[in-house]
């Protein structure tokens, strides 16, 4: 991962220290989680920091990692310490399955990202980085980083944003819904998910555009 005072960029050296100078005063990162399950809502999460390279608050971000390579229980620790933090700002978008199957999976990464980044940014000077295939529209200050959450602190920052809060909608939902055991697999399409498919059929929080292999 990018050493903290380089994270907001994925260029050379040289290349870096020239776009560092020109920064706006605040970076955003910007990660999804969900895009992929067949059941819940997606979730963008978004957080925001000083970006001079001198902010010594950058040094909470040290030694995160994508929300992925991390524990469920060192994942709530980072969540804890990020939403708490004075110097972060924060922010977690939810799309709903309705909405996914109404404007397709992609639409819907972009809407939330966009909604993220308002929140966020307002009219303060700010330079967003995304991951992955998440954009911004094109008079927006930005940069995609392909594998951006295992590159960036701030991108794997909002990454933990988005997983921890998805995962507690899901936990809640599964006790509106106990017949899918969603607690264990958060909607992903997993055996179990598909063998209750197939038994229960499906409920209102599954997404009806995306396409289901039965077991």
């Amino acid at each position: 991962m990018m050493n903290l005072s380089s994270y907001h960029v994925g260029i050379d050296e040289a290349g870096r220290q020239k776009q560092v100078r020109s920064l706006p005063k605040y970076i955003i990162g910007i990660d999804e989680a969900g895009r992929g399950p067949l059941a819940g809502p997606l979730v963008v999460g978004g957080i925001r920091m000083e970006s001079g390279i001198r902010n010594k608050e950058l040094g909470i971000l040290k030694g995160i990692k994508d929300s992925k390579q991390l524990t469920e229980k060192q994942r709530e620790e980072w969540y804890k310490i990020l939403t708490k933090h004075p110097a972060v700002k924060w922010v977690a978008i939810k799309v709903s399955s309705a909405t996914i199957d109404k404007i397709n999976i992609y639409q819907a990464t972009l809407l939330g990202a966009r909604k993220v980044h308002q929140k966020l940014a307002g009219s303060l000077p700010s330079h967003a980085l995304l991951d992955g295939s998440l954009y911004l529209p094109k008079n927006i200050s930005q940069e995609t980083i392909i594998k951006g959450d295992e590159k960036v602190p701030i991108i794997a920052a909002a990454s933990i944003i988005a997983k921890v809060t998805r995962d507690r909608i899901m936990k809640n939902l599964h006790k509106k819904y106990p017949d899918y055991r969603l607690d264990l697999h958060k909607g992903y399409g997993t055996k179990l998910h598909r063998e209750r498919i197939a038994q229960f059929g499906s409920s209102e929080i599954h997404r009806k555009s995306f396409r289901v292999k039965l077991v």
